[in-house]
């Protein structure tokens, strides 16, 4: 009779097992993320989303899930280029300045020139100092923007990582490595009578301290909402 017992007890365990890893954890995330909507629970609706959204809804429902795909995460490199162009636009800026400088001087020249041949020539060489100074300047604006794209894009990455991670604080956390798992979902959500229909990313991170040795598993979230 025990040994039934223990048998059936044993079976229930594995069913509960299976059901665990086999369930989808959009479903789950989703019906939290809607039962905290329905109680106007902000708090929890933002410990889900990165940005959360209030949707209106009196019923949802799953119409598109995509399979699930492994990436490698990448703000590391991201972390890398964005010191890259920060040394490369701040190696641009004496060129510039000095360029300038080379243009205030031609066009000093040029107001100072008495004879016709003296302006001509005072001309030629302020149109000279023009040209280097508007290429300096071009290139030195393309670094800033080149940079500052760099650093919003690593900044946003590494609030998505750790908000998957939940931690607020992680020195280390542009030198970790690991990977992303993704899912693409489309809802359609409806109020008074009336459907339409939502995109959903959502990511989960997985991320390795090499040095110490350690694991950061994180939890699945939604990075990003966009209405279709």
């Amino acid at each position: 009779m025990k040994k039934k017992i223990v048998y059936v007890l044993g079976l229930c365990l594995l069913v509960f097992m299976f059901q665990s890893c086999s369930s989808k954890p959009e479903e789950s995330l989703l019906k939290s993320y809607f039962n905290a909507i329905s109680m106007n629970d902000i708090q929890t609706m933002s410990s889900m989303a990165v940005d959360p959204l209030k949707i209106e809804a009196d019923s949802w429902k799953i119409v598109q899930a995509s399979e699930e795909r492994i990436t490698p995460a990448t703000l590391r490199e991201m972390n890398q280029q964005e010191i890259d162009l920060k040394k490369q636009f701040e190696a641009s800026s004496g060129p510039a300045l000095d360029a300038q400088d080379a243009l205030n001087a031609a066009k000093d020249a040029y107001t100072a020139a008495r004879s016709g041949a003296a302006r001509a020539a005072a001309k030629i060489k302020q149109d000279e100092a023009q040209k280097k100074y508007d290429d300096a300047y071009t290139a030195n604006r393309s670094l800033v923007k080149q940079y500052n794209d760099a650093k919003e894009a690593a900044s946003k990455e590494e609030e998505k990582m750790a908000f998957s991670l939940g931690v607020k604080q992680l020195p280390n956390i542009r030198e970790l490595t690991g990977e992303i798992a993704a899912k693409d979902l489309e809802i359609e959500v409806t109020k008074d009578g009336q459907a339409k229909r939502i995109k959903i990313l959502m990511e989960k991170y997985t991320m390795k301290d090499e040095a110490a040795g350690l694991v950061h598993r994180g939890r699945w979230v939604i990075s990003k909402f966009e209405t279709v």
